[in-house]
């Protein structure tokens, strides 16, 4: 619960970010009190606040009186490069790569400019009825160093970048969570070798992921795309091969369209 702030130090467009910022995946509708609890606001402002984001369709209200995420903010969200320039024209590979696979395909951005806070963004993510359980959606943040598309990425980066991200403290996401930087900066050594990156039951357990990073676009920030298989079934010669396809078939259809 975010402590309590005076509303006075802060202009109208912090206030609209704090009280959006309150939503989260488990908790997508909040009535007016939380959302004051949950972002510091007084409960008048709050309230307030909430209407007027009602008004212009940035927030709505569900029949129980509650808040939630409004139409007009999706759509807007919509407009931007990661949907527009980048998941629109990789989704029909996506698809592509979901058949050949049958597993779960997701792709990600470096979301983040400083080294020391920055996550993998995934932007599009394709599941079915026999695909593993994952902790993925779209719009979702995961750590780079735990998962398959972030190692992808921090294989990308150059040293001064990963000096800068390994001043940061790794968290163990699961007892196999790699979180020493000499064996992290062994396996991201073995990853540029092998022109793609893996995971095994570092995020989650019982999966296991295999990722390839895009080539650099104008316009986008770093991507990578992957595929989340149960370790049981997970067959890295033959996924690696299929996935690294993909993210030289999406990187040549951006910088086409781009």
């Amino acid at each position: 619960m975010a402590g309590r702030v005076r509303d006075e130090g802060d202009g109208i467009l912090a206030r609209t970010a704090r009280l959006l910022g309150a939503f989260t995946e488990d908790d997508t509708e909040l009535s007016a009190a939380q959302l004051a609890d949950r972002s510091g606001l007084a409960r008048s402002t709050a309230h307030r606040l909430a209407r007027e984001l009602t008004g212009i369709g940035f927030l709505a209200r569900t029949d129980s009186g509650a808040y939630t995420i409004g139409t007009t903010l999706w759509e807007i969200g919509e407009l931007s490069p990661l949907s527009m320039r980048l998941r629109e024209p990789a989704l029909p590979i996506l698809e592509r790569l979901y058949e050949a696979s049958g597993e779960n395909v997701h792709l990600a951005v470096l979301d983040g400019d400083d080294p020391a806070s920055a996550v993998a963004l995934y932007v599009a993510r394709l599941t079915g009825e026999s695909s593993i359980p994952t902790l993925t959606r779209m719009g979702g943040r995961l750590p780079l160093h735990a998962t398959g598309v972030g190692k992808a990425l921090l294989m990308t980066r150059d040293e001064a970048w990963l000096s800068r991200y390994f001043q940061r403290t790794l968290e163990r996401e699961t007892v196999f969570s790699v979180t020493d930087e000499r064996r992290l900066r062994a396996e991201l050594a073995t990853a540029r070798r092998l022109g793609y990156a893996s995971t095994k039951q570092e995020m989650t357990l019982g999966n296991y992921s295999v990722a390839v990073p895009l080539g650099e676009v104008m316009g986008l920030p770093p991507a990578a795309v992957g595929v989340v298989s149960h370790l049981g079934r997970s067959d890295e010669r033959r996924l690696a091969p299929i996935v690294a396809r993909a993210a030289r078939d999406i990187t040549a259809k951006l910088r086409s369209v781009g």
